[in-house]
């Protein structure tokens, strides 16, 4: 089965609301050798204006994955997940993602390209607070392998 190229334009409804938390940004930030103190240390976040540790900005890529869950799952999608290479990733960002924010993420199809056997499918996840304030779009382009 290839990629639905009638995929493009639909929109999944809104993930469930995310809170995070001060030790998984501090986990996260250790992972990708993130060592600036605002996001280890809350006393040093507070001293630069924030109200808690500040994720780096791959962070939303944690919020971006359950969106990406629901087109995986879509029964018309035609992606076989085990075929699916990372292509590339983006990040708009209004602001830092900070410990404590309750995040909605919602997620658009935006491209669907075909490349002899192989396809690439663009989404775009538009991150949201508790306000409903943008946040963060991470936009994500994933290459679906043809048959060998």
């Amino acid at each position: 089965m290839s990629v639905n190229p009638e995929l493009v334009g639909r929109e999944f409804p809104p993930t469930a609301p995310y809170l995070v938390g001060r030790e998984k940004v501090r986990e996260f930030a250790r992972a990708v050798l993130a060592s600036t103190p605002i996001s280890l240390d809350p006393e040093a976040a507070r001293a630069a204006g924030y109200a808690d540790v500040v994720a780096p900005p791959t962070f939303a890529v944690v919020i971006q994955e359950q969106t990406l869950a629901q087109l995986l799952a879509e029964p018309d999608a035609g992606i076989d997940f085990s075929r699916v290479v990372h292509g590339s990733q983006q990040f708009v960002q209004s602001r830092p993602i900070v410990a404590g924010d309750l995040l909605t993420a919602a997620l658009a199809v935006t491209s669907v390209k075909s490349l002899g056997a192989h396809a690439m499918v663009t989404a775009e996840s538009t991150i949201t607070d508790a306000d409903g304030a943008h946040v963060v779009t991470a936009i994500s382009t994933l290459v679906v392998r043809g048959e060998d």
